[in-house]
């Protein structure tokens, strides 16, 4: 039966913005074999490289499902309402916040955000690392000082002097906020995010429209955001090293990016049929 895999991108398909070669190929395996493979990832769509829009994946779940695209067709594209909108950038612009609000077509953050997101990364992954993420995240970045009207689905905050916990308790009951799922960061730094809108919900509406069921649907994760994908998913695949409650959930753990997981995974769920990698 063919199988529709759902691939979370940081830290589960890619590790620091790069993705291993062998991840590419066994994707390319495994829709060679009639299974269907979309990015499922808290990213927004501008920040997920276009190569493996055009050429890799079957279609998108982004903004931690917020934002879903699949042939061509935008199932949703979900954005904070104007007035919850208007409260979040009047509380993160009320502290020394380093943020970018998350939309499908850019990002946005207050001038000066390119300059402590490059200090940010580069403290926690090193210069290399710090590279590589950074391109990923600034190059759709426009920086600006009028932010208040500005549309988006999504907040990202690298450095605060508060918690995000507490920052989102300042915007309201709407809100709720996770560890970032693109840098790792947490305490001082997170997302904050519509609450009602994770990736189950965008991949429920990618199944809506295939005609899928829970049984044919693989979630791969590692990460806070992923909870509720891998709680829908009929089969569950967690990267080691994740949070307990994910690990609970799992049918089959993988090794991290770094060392490729994802072959060894794909080929013991019978999606790509080499030998073992």
């Amino acid at each position: 039966m063919p199988k529709t895999v759902f691939i979370d991108f940081d830290g589960t398909f890619a590790d620091r913005g790069q993705v291993p070669k062998a991840h590419l190929a066994a994707v390319r395996e495994a829709r060679s074999n009639a299974h269907r493979v979309l990015l499922c990832t808290g990213r927004p769509k501008s920040m997920v490289p276009d190569r493996l829009l055009d050429s890799v994946f079957d279609g998108l779940v982004a903004a931690a499902g917020g934002y879903v695209e699949i042939d061509g067709t935008i199932l949703a594209d979900t954005r904070f309402p104007e007035d919850l909108a208007a409260r979040a950038v009047t509380v993160l612009t009320s502290y020394d916040i380093a943020f970018i609000l998350e939309a499908p077509e850019a990002v946005y953050g207050p001038v000066g955000i390119r300059e402590r997101i490059r200090e940010i990364l580069g403290q926690t992954f090193g210069s290399a690392g710090a590279r590589d993420m950074a391109s990923d995240i600034l190059n759709p970045l426009r920086a600006t000082n009028q932010l208040s009207g500005q549309s988006f689905g999504k907040v990202s905050v690298f450095s605060s002097p508060i918690p995000v916990d507490d920052l989102a308790q300042m915007i309201g009951p709407r809100v709720g906020a996770l560890p970032n799922s693109v840098t790792g960061l947490s305490g001082f730094g997170g997302e904050i995010y519509l609450r009602g809108v994770n990736k189950a919900v965008g991949i429920e509406l990618v199944a809506s429209r295939l005609g899928i069921t829970r049984d044919e649907i693989i979630g791969v994760g590692d990460g806070h955001n992923d909870l509720e994908m891998l709680s829908l998913a009929g089969t569950a695949v967690v990267v080691e090293g994740a949070p307990a409650e994910l690990l609970a959930l799992a049918d089959l753990v993988v090794a991290p990016p770094e060392r490729a997981g994802l072959v060894r995974g794909f080929h013991e769920l019978g999606l790509t049929g080499r030998g073992l990698q």
